[in-house]
């Protein structure tokens, strides 16, 4: 960290983070490798989250020393800011807020404001021009207001990739000083532990000889899993031997199960549920990843793939920049239909698995590397915080540079 903006603070600095629950997610994920690794002397973290329902990650946040908010999103604008602003000042003071709740950033960071938190932070994590293109009248009204909501009140923005950042804070994003790329990274640790895969498989009710076809997500619209399916019954007319293997929970998994049955995939997918164990299942339990998103940022359970070792076919919405190992990963475009899926996903399976050694370290030294990550983003929260302290009125230009 930069020893110049740190030297204006004694105490540690606290933060506060704000999104939907802490479940396995690339963003929740990331936040949890990101707690594991801070030095929680120079910063404490807590969480304001969107839910009344608890959550995988919450014991292990307990446990590590930070605190867990409940502020359930309502249709009320006024209970939340109610809601909002009791907790932050019976629990504050914050230096920095962080929020990571996309258009609605706009609102949390006026109410942010409203609080005195001087530090305010703008995070997108999704690319959603092409699906918020076809909003209707009353959403795109509320997405501009949002919008500039966020260009009023943020001090800083970060975007995990260029098309996160053009979703959330236009297209003209560039000519903001405030905002910049921040590439979130994973932990690249449990893809260096020794793993069985016989022992993964069989856990999950696959044998050996069983070729799998992979995908983790949650059960969201975004994620395309009616897609999935199609794409998976045609994979079985080409691949005898193909099984399925759904990581993660959400909203629509109750449907894609029925869909499964109907489709006569019951005996052919598990559906594994939220797990933390993700890498373990990677190495041990996939031979190809699958994900034909609508939109993404960058999707971080893609870094995991590579970082596995698997062939990866996922849909053209996904930004180059996620791509760390192209000999791995064919971004196919949805368009081209579930059959041209199949086929593409099969192929991948018949390729020599890639070495996994090789794998973890090409994620190591790209720009996807946790460690750089968390080092620029509390760089940026001390810097940021330095310059309210000391009274510049400009500070945000200060630092004007691409942390991408």
């Amino acid at each position: 960290m930069d020893t110049q903006a740190r030297k204006h603070f004694v105490k540690p600095l606290h933060v506060l983070h704000v999104l939907g629950a802490m479940n396995p997610g690339g963003v929740e994920t990331w936040l949890m490798h990101v707690l594991r690794d801070l030095d929680r002397e120079r910063i404490q973290t807590d969480f304001l989250v969107h839910t009344d329902q608890p959550a995988v990650y919450d014991k292990e946040v307990l446990a590590l020393g930070s605190r867990i908010f409940r502020c359930p999103h309502t249709e009320t604008p006024a209970l939340y800011a109610r809601r909002f602003l009791q907790i932050v000042r019976s629990n504050g003071p914050y230096d920095v807020l962080h929020s990571h709740v996309h258009h609605f950033s706009g609102f949390v960071l006026a109410l942010g404001r409203i609080a005195g938190i001087p530090t305010r932070i703008s995070h997108s994590h999704n690319d959603t021009i092409a699906a918020e293109s076809k909003a209707r009248l009353v959403r795109r009204l509320y997405l501009r207001v949002m919008e500039r909501l966020i260009r009023a009140h943020c001090t800083d923005g970060f975007a995990v990739s260029e098309p996160a950042a053009a979703a959330l804070f236009g297209r003209d994003w560039r000519q903001d000083r405030r905002l910049r790329v921040l590439y979130c990274g994973i932990d690249l640790a449990p893809f260096r532990a020794p793993c069985d895969p016989v022992a993964v498989r069989a856990e999950l009710g696959f044998s050996r000889d069983d070729v799998i076809f992979g995908h983790v997500g949650r059960f969201f619209p975004a994620k395309n899993h009616f897609f999935l399916l199609e794409v998976a019954a045609c994979i079985m007319n080409r691949e005898p031997r193909a099984k399925f293997l759904f990581v993660g929970d959400g909203p629509l998994r109750r449907e894609v199960e029925h869909q499964a049955g109907m489709l006569g995939l019951n005996d052919k997918i598990v559906f594994a549920g939220l797990r933390p164990d993700i890498p373990r299942l990677m190495v041990g339990g996939m031979d190809v990843f699958l994900l034909p998103s609508v939109h993404e940022g960058i999707p971080l359970v893609l870094m995991e793939a590579q970082a596995a070792g698997l062939p990866c076919v996922v849909s053209d919405a996904v930004t180059e920049e996620a791509v760390v190992n192209p000999s791995l990963v064919v971004r196919w475009p949805l368009s081209a239909g579930t059959a041209q899926w199949a086929r593409v996903a099969t192929e991948a399976a018949e390729r020599s698995r890639f070495d996994q050694h090789k794998a973890v370290e090409m994620l190591d030294a790209s720009r996807f590397d946790i460690k750089r990550g968390m080092q620029l983003m509390c760089n940026t929260y001390y810097e940021s915080a330095a310059a309210v302290r000391s009274g510049s009125p400009v500070y945000a230009t200060q630092r004007g540079r691409n942390l991408g």
